[in-house]
């Protein structure tokens, strides 16, 4: 029998704020993250605008020198690490680290420190590439650091799954701690993809928003005039646990975790099948590991990037899977706030979603104002809704077909 997961801390860095207090009030506000780009020169870009981390000051949080061998991907993932450790109690416990573990997901991961090491070879020569170079680039290395800071030295890995490995690092990591692999892990994901490189590549694609007369309102899941995701960066950590380990060191738990299923559309490499029949697998999956029907699901955090292709493909596969309880359920994209996140996604939209549930509010969608005919549920538009939330369910989908879709619910004996 697998052991029951719940979930005992929180911590985050996103374009919204630099806690998960600070992002949910924001979240519940209807606030947008989402500004020019000020970490570059982004005057010839086609999008010239992202969700960016304000106001971070690793070397603050870290020391100088450390930072000089962290790429800032590592550093978003080390700070909301700290934090979900602090908040879980963990800091500084007598917990056996043996049984502690890290899994993130990544997309890019550290492409910023390869551009530099490239940059760096190809200007200055072979001599003057940096010794920390490879470990800098390394898409394991945010989860490294976070196990060599703290000592953690149970299960240690990188999930690389596109747009979907937020929700397949909670859930492979929930997945450990059930068959008894370990007894917590830190899981999430992290993302520092603001760079030049990246939003050329993506605009290369047509996948941005191009609204740069007004980036707070470019993010605009499932509406007819939607034109493209928003790049956002940032890090998301939730602090899996055992059950029968977080009661006996008197943990605050504040959800458990409940499902996961994770499926390939096997179909192509950038766009998603059109009747989603893979995401269609995941849910189903998701639900299945729960125990639960359709029904029981109280609200859906959408993948909701604010593509065409996605939105209606998502909202065709929420109509197989719910039925007609699909105009029931309350669907929103906290995307349309602060961004997409790639690797990270998943797991700040976890986190938004537990502090929905202890709430009882659902975020809102905003800036959905024109209905599109081919997505037409309840994505509870511009303003947040009060729902008693018993279950969610998050969905992540990424580029190569990879589909993970989570349900999280209130905690009780």
């Amino acid at each position: 029998m697998k052991r029951r997961v719940v979930i005992t801390g929180l911590g985050t860095m996103n374009p919204l704020g630099h806690d998960p207090e600070t992002t949910w009030a924001r979240v519940a506000a209807g606030e947008s993250g989402i500004g020019p780009i000020t970490l570059f020169d982004a005057s010839e870009l086609k999008s010239r605008f992202g969700g960016e981390v304000k106001e971070f000051e690793p070397e603050a949080l870290f020391g100088r020198k450390e930072v000089r061998r962290m790429d800032r991907v590592t550093q978003l993932a080390l700070a909301a690490a700290n934090q979900a450790l602090a908040d879980a109690g963990l800091e500084g416990s007598g917990v056996d680290r043996e049984m502690v573990g890290v899994v993130l997901g990544c997309g890019l991961g550290n492409l910023g420190s390869t551009m530099e090491g490239i940059k760096t070879f190809n200007e200055r020569g072979p001599h003057r590439v940096s010794p920390f170079f490879i470990p800098m680039m390394l898409a394991d290395s945010p989860a490294a650091t976070i196990s060599i800071t703290h000592g953690l030295r149970g299960p240690n890995m990188a999930i690389a799954t596109a747009c979907a490995a937020g929700n397949n690092a909670l859930g492979e990591a929930a997945k450990m701690i059930g068959r008894g692999a370990a007894d917590v892990i830190l899981a999430g994901g992290a993302e520092a993809p603001i760079l030049a490189v990246a939003i050329a590549g993506f605009n290369a694609t047509g996948a941005l928003s191009t609204h740069n007369d007004d980036p707070a309102r470019a993010s605009r899941p499932f509406d007819a005039n939607r034109d493209g995701f928003v790049t956002g960066e940032g890090a998301a950590i939730l602090v899996l646990e055992a059950l029968e380990h977080a009661l006996a060191r008197g943990a605050h738990i504040v959800a458990e975790f409940l499902g996961y299923g994770t499926s390939a559309d096997a179909y192509h490499v950038s766009a998603p099948s059109e009747d989603g029949s893979g995401a269609v697998k995941a849910i189903r999956a998701a639900l299945a590991d729960a125990g639960l029907e359709p029904a029981e699901i109280d609200y859906i955090n959408a993948h909701g990037t604010g593509t065409k292709l996605n939105d209606k493909s998502e909202t065709a596969a929420i109509k197989t899977v719910f039925g007609e309880c699909a105009y029931d359920v309350p669907i929103s994209s906290t995307k349309s706030m602060h961004g997409h996140l790639l690797g990270a996604a998943g797991a700040l939209e976890a986190l938004i979603g537990v502090k929905a549930l202890q709430a009882g509010l659902v975020p809102p969608t905003i800036n959905y104002e024109t209905p599109d005919p081919e997505c037409d549920l309840d994505y509870v538009p511009n303003e947040a809704r009060p729902v008693a939330i018993g279950n969610f369910l998050s969905n992540g989908f990424g580029l190569g077909g990879h589909n993970a879709t989570i349900i999280v619910g209130k905690f009780s004996y």
